[in-house]
This record gives structure tokens, sequence and C-alpha cells, in this order.
């Protein structure tokens, strides 16, 4: 199970690393990178959400689909003169 982690970094790393980030950075660009990241995941949800309401049919409602109950009538060409 250790060789599984051995290269993640744990607690005291993470910490480190983020006070890295934050000097060379700075506040104001660490929380506009976390405002673009999240507004880029909820684009992407928006985006999957209309995809999917496309791709579903619909089955109520007034712009529903009704079946129509109808054959279609050619001519038969042995007939035609």
């Amino acid at each position: 199970m250790t060789s599984l982690v051995m290269g993640l970094p744990g607690g005291m790393e993470w910490v480190i690393l983020l006070v890295v980030a934050l000097l060379l950075f700075g506040g104001s660009r660490i929380a506009g990178m976390g405002k673009g990241a999240g507004r880029a995941i909820r684009e992407f949800r928006e985006e999957i959400k209309a995809q999917t309401d496309i791709d579903a049919p619909r089955t109520a409602g007034p712009g529903a689909a009704r079946p129509v109950n109808a054959e279609f009538v050619t001519k038969d060409p042995r007939t035609q003169a």
C-alpha cells in the first residue's frame, strides 16, 4: 500500500507548496484562478445538461411529438396510361 503513495506529497508538504504558490503568484491571482476554474466547471456542466436535454425524447407537454396513424398511398404503375 505504501508503494502507491510514495510519490504523493503529505500534509506538511502541501502546506509548503501552498505557501510557495502564494509567494509566487499572490493572493489575488490565486483567487482569480480559482474563480476561473469554478466558472469553467459551471459552464461545462451547463453544456452537458443542455446536450442531454436536446438528446432526451419529449414525452409530454405542448411541443411533444405525437404518433400519427397514417399509411402511404402510391399509384400503381400498371394502371397509369
